[in-house]
């Protein structure tokens, strides 16, 4: 396993693995871990990059000029080896870049780029996708933290909830076989999920699109999680029944609907880099008192 990545500032501390550039520790000031406990049982994930997919594609192929090439879901990047580049204090970055391993399933020339910073009670992860190549570049970007249910701050599991800044009066997203299917009604009340087991019975729930661009989890009284997400039009939400885990997932793309045959540039949710630009988004995690 590679050496984790410590940046640490005021009362948080975090831990990130290059394998991934993937965050797996997140500690308040007295060591209460704010993340999953990765049990394999479950799901041994912490938080990984999704890129340069998310979700899962149709028969796990992604379809480009009249090109298929393998994908498998959530993309490649949780499973590469990263670039430290930076590292002081509060600080870290990584990059992972084109190789001949990525040019096999994935024909850009890319830099991905994923920063964080430690800055009093708030995680701060930017992530920087840049197109270096000499045509415009299709590519997907997700976050997907998995956070302690229930937090360490002696509240039943029971009693957490998720509670959205702004009205959501869509219905969500079903899943059929990891593909975008049907929509069914939301769960909310007004703007709060009151998390149980059985609302994750058929996998992930997802606002396509989310109106919020932040949620605040926790259990009503005590410290409290805020997770604000400016730059991402789609929202999961997961666990499997049972764990010791909920994911907040931030989301620029998502999953093939079911049937979709189309060229990737066309996939719902894809962003174009055009040569020599760049490409970000944000994702900030909070501990309110």
């Amino acid at each position: 396993m590679p050496e984790l990545v410590e940046i640490r500032a005021g009362g948080l501390s975090a831990l990130i693995n290059p394998l991934g550039a993937e965050l797996t520790s997140l500690t308040d000031a007295d060591g209460g871990e704010l993340m999953t406990d990765a049990d394999p049982a479950f799901w041994a994930g912490h938080a990984p990059v999704l890129f340069p997919i998310v979700g899962r594609l149709n028969g796990d192929v992604l379809r480009l000029d009249e090109r298929e090439f393998p994908m498998k879901q959530h993309g490649f990047a949780r499973r590469m080896m990263f670039e430290v580049v930076e590292h002081e204090g509060a600080t870290a970055r990584f990059r992972l870049t084109a190789d001949d391993e990525t040019r096999a399933v994935y024909p850009f020339e890319f830099a991905l780029d994923v920063a964080f910073a430690v800055r009093g009670a708030t995680l701060a992860i930017d992530a920087t996708v840049t197109n270096c190549g000499a045509m415009p570049m299709s590519a997907s970007l997700g976050f997907h933290p998995a956070f302690a249910w229930p937090l360490p701050y002696g509240r039943p599991r029971g009693g957490h909830l998720i509670t959205f800044d702004a009205d959501e009066p869509g219905d969500i997203v079903e899943l059929d076989g990891g593909l975008f299917a049907a929509k069914r009604p939301s769960p909310l009340d007004g703007r709060t999920l009151q998390l149980t087991d059985d609302l994750f019975a058929d996998d992930a729930l997802i606002w396509d699109p989310v109106h919020s661009s932040g949620v605040t989890y926790g259990a009503g009284h005590g410290p409290r999680l805020r997770v604000d997400f400016p730059d991402t039009p789609y929202l999961g939400i997961w666990t499997k029944p049972g764990a010791a885990f909920v994911c907040i997932e931030p989301w620029h793309g998502h999953a093939d609907p079911v049937g979709f045959t189309g060229d990737f540039r066309d996939k719902p949710g894809v962003f174009i880099v055009a040569p020599g630009s760049a490409w970000r988004c944000s994702m900030r995690v909070t501990l309110l008192p």
